[in-house]
């Protein structure tokens, strides 16, 4: 073997070795573009000596050039809180209005659009609204509110019925099962959708509920939860029961606006004018700020 053939040799397995090393030691540095090192890997192989010269001088061609550092004078990283404000959209305000006065004069094309606006959303916030749709002239406006309402209702009663199904087996945890279904049924029962004998029947079974809690975990039953369920005892006039969650909140938040209005319109349905401003009086003795619904009310029973 020629001199010029031995040289030739050692060149190949010097260069095949140099780019096995490079392949293996970007597979143990765990690469994340497996390609890249992998396509320069066999230009070396395939390319001796030039191959090497093209991935060493594309690196020190990179690092001289192109290579910036980050600058970050401009990044600020404190963690003080950031108010932005939103301009109000003056267009979409001026156009929209309460689902009892579209009902009144919008024409039918729009009164459709409107009922599909709305139950994109979250319809149980929506429910009466939606009922007021039933009477509508336009029959498929009608229509298709009746078929929402209903599913609607029918997830709900569902729903109900498996949550109490799990308290009633339920020991652990318990309390917050009762807390989330006490405040599922509030969101829907306080709309008053449903026939006066399937909204007693559903009341009743949240005061039970409630009563269930009151017993087992009364430091779980919140100022919430007291207004709750003595509202909608009121709206079915069950005044006995309403009464007895009105003095339980009275003991329990004393100092709370939720507390003296519950008793205020209590003793407002049932004609006390004796009870009615004896509350009234303690609401003024107290610390307690008064919202324009409390003082509305005030306004009517003195009249």
């Amino acid at each position: 073997m020629s001199s010029d053939m031995e040289r030739f040799i050692i060149v190949v397995v010097i260069n095949t070795l140099v780019a096995a090393g490079y392949l293996i030691w970007n597979r143990v540095q765990n690469k994340e573009r497996p390609l890249s090192y992998i396509s320069k890997g066999m230009v070396m192989i395939l390319c001796p000596v030039l191959g090497v010269l093209y991935v060493f001088l594309g690196y020190i061609i990179y690092r001289c050039f192109f290579f910036q550092g980050v600058d970050l004078e401009d990044v600020i990283f404190k963690k003080d809180r950031v108010k932005t404000f939103t301009h109000a959209d003056e267009e979409r305000g001026r156009t929209v209005v309460s689902m009892e006065e579209a009902l009144a004069v919008t024409d039918k094309d729009n009164l459709r659009t409107l009922m599909l606006n709305v139950v994109r959303g979250d319809i149980r916030e929506s429910l009466a609204s939606i009922s007021l749709a039933l009477n509508s002239e336009d029959s498929e406006t009608s229509h298709y509110a009746a078929s929402v309402l209903q599913d609607a209702l029918n997830d709900f009663r569902t729903t109900v019925q498996k949550c109490y199904n799990e308290i009633q087996k339920r020991e652990e945890n318990q309390e917050e099962y009762i807390r989330i279904l006490i405040d599922y049924m509030d969101q829907v029962l306080r709309q008053q959708v449903f026939t006066d004998m399937e909204q007693r029947s559903f009341v009743e079974q949240m005061d039970s509920v409630c009563e269930l809690l009151y017993w087992k975990h009364p430091d779980q039953v919140t100022s919430r939860h007291f207004q709750a369920v003595s509202m909608r005892l009121l709206e079915i006039q069950d005044f006995d029961r309403c009464r007895i969650w009105c003095e339980r909140a009275a003991e329990h938040y004393p100092d709370t606006l939720a507390t003296y209005t519950c008793q205020l319109k209590l003793f407002f349905s049932i004609g006390d004018r004796e009870r009615f401003f004896e509350v009234l009086s303690q609401l003024r003795n107290s610390k307690v700020v008064i919202d324009n619904e409390t003082l509305e009310l005030i306004r009517v029973f003195q009249q």
